[in-house]
């Protein structure tokens, strides 16, 4: 079976490397990947208590920014949305804006809608569900006031 990516991502900044180069400029680097937008994402982690930062493409919902648990379509949950469902507060960095959230999980009800806003900024994350049996969760992070 040959995948075909509606975008074939540019791997270059990834991982620790994107996170560094995102908190030291910003966002002036690393805000833009791969054409789109994405923030880093903050979570207590469960087993260790500390803070644990992912980057993330994201959307909007009107205040709500949008973030999909995808791992590139891996059979299991990433890492930071287990953290973030037993610890719920987080903080999320947009450009060089820290805003307090709370993430939970986008209802059956919701989720088809705000899947169709991340596969319009990402359509590749059609590509991901169909590489595992997992549904694929959609994750609404509210900022707190």
């Amino acid at each position: 079976m040959t995948e075909r990516y509606y975008t074939a991502p540019d791997l270059t900044l990834v991982g620790d490397d994107h996170i560094a180069a995102y908190r030291d400029t910003g966002g002036e680097v690393g805000y833009l990947w791969n054409g789109v937008p994405t923030l880093l994402l903050t979570v207590t982690g469960r087993r260790s208590g500390r803070p644990r930062t992912s980057a993330l493409i994201f959307g909007r919902d009107g205040d709500d920014y949008l973030v999909v648990a995808s791992m590139g379509g891996a059979p299991m949950h990433p890492q930071w949305y287990l953290n973030l469902r037993a610890h719920p507060a987080a903080e999320i960095q947009v450009r060089d804006e820290r805003i307090a959230v709370t993430g939970r999980t986008a209802t059956a009800e919701e989720k088809p809608r705000l899947w169709r806003i991340m596969t319009g900024l990402w359509p590749n994350y059609d590509v991901y569900q169909a590489r595992t049996d997992r549904p694929i969760p959609v994750v609404v992070l509210s900022p707190t006031s």
